[in-house]
């Protein structure tokens, strides 16, 4: 897995400077917040391709394969996912519905990441949206 360098944005982790990559992202993150983000992050990387990127984009890390592919992040009350799309949180609505907070963004409990099963499944369905774009 490559790891790449993006600007200097804010971060959601709590420094006083942003974070430059994911490491040092997740590094300033409290428990158990921290925990839970490594474990979500290890189920993402178990499923895309090789060639995936870590970048912090807005702020937050962010996988990507030919373009943005989901993104995470720690927030004082909660953690969230973000599919960034629309159509795969609607595929997938049933499945997500406790963890919906906007229509963008799934939020769980900073001790208790989402199950390996949805995350791996939300992570093919995205891959699979952007080989798709780029197959246009």
């Amino acid at each position: 897995m490559k790891k790449i360098k993006s600007g200097d944005r804010g971060s959601s982790a709590k420094s006083s400077a942003p974070a430059k990559n994911v490491d040092e992202y997740l590094a300033a993150v409290a428990e158990p917040a921290r925990t839970t983000l490594n474990r979500i992050r290890t189920m993402i990387r178990s499923v895309v391709p090789p060639e995936a990127t870590e970048a912090i984009t807005y702020g937050i890390p962010t996988f990507k394969v030919q373009g943005s592919l989901l993104a995470f992040a720690a927030f004082t009350n909660h953690c969230s996912l973000f599919p960034m799309s629309l159509s795969v949180i609607d595929a997938f609505k049933n499945e997500l519905k406790p963890f919906l907070a906007s229509k963008g963004t799934v939020r769980f409990p900073l001790d208790k990441p989402l199950s390996a099963a949805l995350v791996k499944k939300l992570v093919k369905a995205r891959v699979a949206q952007n080989e798709l774009r780029k197959n246009r």
